[in-house]
Protein backbone atom coordinates (compact mmCIF):
# COMPACT_ATOMS: atom_id res chain seq x y z
CA UNK A 1 0.00 0.00 0.00
CA UNK A 2 1.19 3.49 -0.75
CA UNK A 3 2.95 5.04 2.24
CA UNK A 4 1.29 8.43 2.13
CA UNK A 5 -1.77 7.60 4.23
CA UNK A 6 -3.48 10.98 4.62
CA UNK A 7 -1.85 14.21 3.47
CA UNK A 8 -3.65 17.56 3.70
CA UNK A 9 -1.93 20.68 2.42
CA UNK A 10 -3.22 24.23 2.65
CA UNK A 11 -6.86 23.15 2.85
CA UNK A 12 -9.50 25.82 3.27
CA UNK A 13 -13.28 25.96 3.20
CA UNK A 14 -15.31 29.15 2.89
CA UNK A 15 -19.07 29.35 3.19
CA UNK A 16 -20.89 32.28 1.62
CA UNK A 17 -19.63 35.33 -0.23
CA UNK A 18 -18.64 38.92 0.50
CA UNK A 19 -19.48 40.31 3.94
CA UNK A 20 -21.40 37.12 4.77
CA UNK A 21 -18.42 34.83 4.09
CA UNK A 22 -17.29 32.51 6.88
CA UNK A 23 -13.94 30.72 6.77
CA UNK A 24 -14.59 27.37 8.43
CA UNK A 25 -11.11 26.06 7.54
CA UNK A 26 -7.98 28.15 6.99
CA UNK A 27 -4.76 26.60 5.65
CA UNK A 28 -5.17 23.16 7.25
CA UNK A 29 -2.07 20.95 7.13
CA UNK A 30 -2.06 17.36 8.42
CA UNK A 31 -0.24 14.10 7.79
CA UNK A 32 -1.24 10.64 9.02
CA UNK A 33 0.98 7.69 8.16
CA UNK A 34 -0.35 4.22 7.28
CA UNK A 35 -0.77 2.27 10.50
CA UNK A 36 -1.17 5.45 12.58
CA UNK A 37 -4.16 6.59 14.66
CA UNK A 38 -4.21 10.36 15.16
CA UNK A 39 -6.58 12.37 17.34
CA UNK A 40 -8.34 15.53 16.19
CA UNK A 41 -9.74 17.63 19.00
CA UNK A 42 -11.18 21.09 19.36
CA UNK A 43 -14.19 23.01 20.67
CA UNK A 44 -17.57 23.02 18.97
CA UNK A 45 -17.53 25.20 15.87
CA UNK A 46 -13.75 24.89 15.44
CA UNK A 47 -14.00 23.14 12.06
CA UNK A 48 -13.65 19.45 13.00
CA UNK A 49 -16.83 18.34 11.26
CA UNK A 50 -16.10 20.47 8.21
CA UNK A 51 -12.64 18.94 7.89
CA UNK A 52 -14.00 15.40 8.20
CA UNK A 53 -16.65 16.13 5.56
CA UNK A 54 -13.99 17.47 3.19
CA UNK A 55 -11.80 14.41 3.75
CA UNK A 56 -14.79 12.16 3.29
CA UNK A 57 -15.63 13.83 -0.05
CA UNK A 58 -18.99 14.92 1.33
CA UNK A 59 -18.41 18.65 0.78
CA UNK A 60 -15.98 20.40 -1.56
CA UNK A 61 -13.11 22.43 -0.09
CA UNK A 62 -12.48 25.94 -1.39
CA UNK A 63 -8.74 25.43 -1.93
CA UNK A 64 -5.83 23.19 -1.05
CA UNK A 65 -4.81 19.59 -1.68
CA UNK A 66 -5.87 16.23 -0.22
CA UNK A 67 -4.16 12.89 -0.82
CA UNK A 68 -5.64 9.63 0.49
CA UNK A 69 -3.58 6.48 0.08
CA UNK A 70 -2.09 6.67 -3.41
CA UNK A 71 -4.70 9.08 -4.78
CA UNK A 72 -4.64 12.87 -4.92
CA UNK A 73 -8.38 13.35 -4.62
CA UNK A 74 -8.47 17.16 -4.49
CA UNK A 75 -6.09 19.80 -5.80
CA UNK A 76 -7.97 23.10 -5.99
CA UNK A 77 -10.78 20.99 -7.45
CA UNK A 78 -11.82 17.34 -7.40
CA UNK A 79 -9.46 14.99 -9.24
CA UNK A 80 -11.85 12.04 -8.87
CA UNK A 81 -15.00 11.98 -10.99
CA UNK A 82 -16.96 9.35 -9.05
CA UNK A 83 -16.98 10.55 -5.45
CA UNK A 84 -19.44 7.86 -4.39
CA UNK A 85 -17.01 5.15 -5.56
CA UNK A 86 -14.17 7.01 -3.82
CA UNK A 87 -16.04 6.92 -0.52
CA UNK A 88 -17.03 3.28 -0.98
CA UNK A 89 -13.60 1.96 -1.95
CA UNK A 90 -11.09 4.26 -0.23
CA UNK A 91 -12.64 5.63 2.96
CA UNK A 92 -14.07 3.80 5.95
CA UNK A 93 -16.40 5.68 8.27
CA UNK A 94 -17.02 5.02 11.97
CA UNK A 95 -19.57 7.23 13.73
CA UNK A 96 -20.73 7.86 17.28
CA UNK A 97 -23.73 5.61 16.59
CA UNK A 98 -22.95 2.31 14.83
CA UNK A 99 -25.78 2.69 12.25
CA UNK A 100 -25.99 -1.05 11.68
CA UNK A 101 -28.81 -2.21 9.41
CA UNK A 102 -31.31 -3.75 11.84
CA UNK A 103 -32.74 -6.43 9.52
CA UNK A 104 -29.33 -7.82 8.47
CA UNK A 105 -27.26 -10.07 10.70
CA UNK A 106 -23.77 -9.04 11.79
CA UNK A 107 -21.98 -10.83 8.93
CA UNK A 108 -24.14 -9.25 6.24
CA UNK A 109 -23.79 -5.80 7.84
CA UNK A 110 -20.04 -6.10 7.29
CA UNK A 111 -20.24 -7.88 3.92
CA UNK A 112 -22.74 -5.50 2.32
CA UNK A 113 -20.25 -2.85 1.19
CA UNK A 114 -17.91 -5.28 -0.63
CA UNK A 115 -20.97 -6.86 -2.25
CA UNK A 116 -22.08 -3.44 -3.50
CA UNK A 117 -18.56 -2.95 -4.87
CA UNK A 118 -18.96 -6.11 -6.98
CA UNK A 119 -17.36 -8.73 -4.75
CA UNK A 120 -18.98 -12.15 -4.71
CA UNK A 121 -21.25 -12.91 -1.77
CA UNK A 122 -19.02 -15.79 -0.64
CA UNK A 123 -15.82 -13.72 -0.73
CA UNK A 124 -17.46 -10.74 0.98
CA UNK A 125 -18.83 -12.91 3.77
CA UNK A 126 -15.49 -14.66 4.22
CA UNK A 127 -13.81 -11.26 4.58
CA UNK A 128 -16.51 -10.20 7.06
CA UNK A 129 -15.98 -13.32 9.19
CA UNK A 130 -12.21 -12.72 9.16
CA UNK A 131 -12.63 -9.15 10.41
CA UNK A 132 -15.23 -10.09 13.01
CA UNK A 133 -12.90 -12.76 14.39
CA UNK A 134 -9.99 -10.30 14.49
CA UNK A 135 -12.19 -7.88 16.46
CA UNK A 136 -13.30 -10.57 18.93
CA UNK A 137 -16.92 -10.61 17.81
CA UNK A 138 -16.69 -13.64 15.53
CA UNK A 139 -19.00 -15.54 17.89
CA UNK A 140 -21.70 -12.94 17.16
CA UNK A 141 -21.52 -13.34 13.38
CA UNK A 142 -25.10 -14.59 13.04
CA UNK A 143 -26.61 -12.27 15.64
CA UNK A 144 -28.92 -9.36 14.89
CA UNK A 145 -27.64 -5.87 15.80
CA UNK A 146 -30.31 -5.55 18.52
CA UNK A 147 -28.76 -8.55 20.29
CA UNK A 148 -25.35 -6.87 20.67
CA UNK A 149 -23.98 -4.71 23.46
CA UNK A 150 -22.90 -1.15 22.65
CA UNK A 151 -19.25 -2.15 22.58
CA UNK A 152 -19.98 -5.12 20.29
CA UNK A 153 -21.96 -2.91 17.92
CA UNK A 154 -19.04 -0.49 17.66
CA UNK A 155 -16.65 -3.35 16.90
CA UNK A 156 -18.94 -4.48 14.10
CA UNK A 157 -18.98 -0.89 12.81
CA UNK A 158 -15.15 -0.94 12.76
CA UNK A 159 -15.21 -4.25 10.87
CA UNK A 160 -17.60 -2.70 8.33
CA UNK A 161 -15.28 0.30 7.90
CA UNK A 162 -12.40 -2.09 7.15
CA UNK A 163 -14.37 -4.35 4.81
CA UNK A 164 -13.07 -2.86 1.54
CA UNK A 165 -9.53 -2.48 2.94
CA UNK A 166 -9.58 1.31 2.61
CA UNK A 167 -6.33 3.22 3.10
CA UNK A 168 -8.19 5.69 5.32
CA UNK A 169 -10.71 5.51 8.18
CA UNK A 170 -12.45 8.60 9.54
CA UNK A 171 -13.92 8.07 13.01
CA UNK A 172 -16.28 10.72 14.40
CA UNK A 173 -16.70 10.45 18.19
CA UNK A 174 -16.57 6.62 18.09
CA UNK A 175 -16.34 6.20 21.88
CA UNK A 176 -18.74 8.91 23.06
CA UNK A 177 -21.57 6.58 24.16
CA UNK A 178 -19.26 4.03 25.81
CA UNK A 179 -17.97 3.65 29.35
CA UNK A 180 -14.22 3.86 30.03
CA UNK A 181 -13.49 0.15 29.64
CA UNK A 182 -15.38 -0.18 26.35
CA UNK A 183 -13.99 3.12 25.04
CA UNK A 184 -10.43 1.98 25.64
CA UNK A 185 -11.32 -1.35 24.08
CA UNK A 186 -12.47 0.40 20.90
CA UNK A 187 -9.24 2.41 20.77
CA UNK A 188 -7.22 -0.75 21.28
CA UNK A 189 -9.03 -2.31 18.34
CA UNK A 190 -8.55 0.75 16.13
CA UNK A 191 -4.82 0.75 16.83
CA UNK A 192 -4.52 -2.98 16.19
CA UNK A 193 -6.46 -2.75 12.93
CA UNK A 194 -4.47 0.31 11.80
CA UNK A 195 -1.21 -1.57 12.26
CA UNK A 196 -2.46 -4.86 10.82
CA UNK A 197 -4.00 -3.36 7.68
CA UNK A 198 -1.71 -0.30 7.33
CA UNK A 199 -4.70 2.00 7.59
CA UNK A 200 -4.39 5.72 8.40
CA UNK A 201 -7.04 6.68 10.95
CA UNK A 202 -8.24 10.07 12.18
CA UNK A 203 -10.37 10.05 15.34
CA UNK A 204 -12.39 13.18 16.08
CA UNK A 205 -13.19 13.23 19.78
CA UNK A 206 -14.20 15.19 22.86
CA UNK A 207 -13.75 12.05 24.97
CA UNK A 208 -11.13 12.76 27.61
CA UNK A 209 -10.91 9.04 28.44
CA UNK A 210 -9.17 8.24 25.15
CA UNK A 211 -7.02 11.34 24.59
CA UNK A 212 -4.01 9.81 26.43
CA UNK A 213 -4.01 6.90 23.94
CA UNK A 214 -2.87 9.05 21.00
CA UNK A 215 0.80 9.40 20.11
CA UNK A 216 -0.05 12.46 18.00
CA UNK A 217 -2.90 14.92 18.32
CA UNK A 218 -4.02 17.74 16.09
CA UNK A 219 -5.84 20.57 17.83
CA UNK A 220 -8.12 22.61 15.60
CA UNK A 221 -8.98 26.16 16.64
CA UNK A 222 -10.53 28.88 14.53
CA UNK A 223 -10.19 26.69 11.44
CA UNK A 224 -6.44 26.03 11.86
CA UNK A 225 -4.57 22.94 13.08
CA UNK A 226 -1.80 22.73 15.67
CA UNK A 227 0.11 19.51 16.19
CA UNK A 228 0.92 18.09 19.61
CA UNK A 229 2.88 14.98 20.52
CA UNK A 230 0.64 12.88 22.75
CA UNK A 231 1.35 10.40 25.51
CA UNK A 232 0.53 7.30 23.47
CA UNK A 233 -0.19 5.12 26.47
CA UNK A 234 -0.03 1.38 25.93
CA UNK A 235 -3.49 -0.11 25.40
Amino acid sequence: MNELGILIEGLSKRYGEGDAAVDALKDINMRVAPGEVVGLIGPSGSGKSTLLKCLGAVIEPSAGRMTLGNKTIFDNGWKIHDLRALRRDNIGFVFQAPYLIPFLDVTDNVALLPMLAGQSNAKARARARELLAALDVGHRAQAQPSQLSGGEQQRVAIARALANQPPVILADEPTAPLDSERALGVMRMLNQMAQQYRTAIIVVTHDEKIIPTFKRIYHIRDGRTYEEVGQGLCL
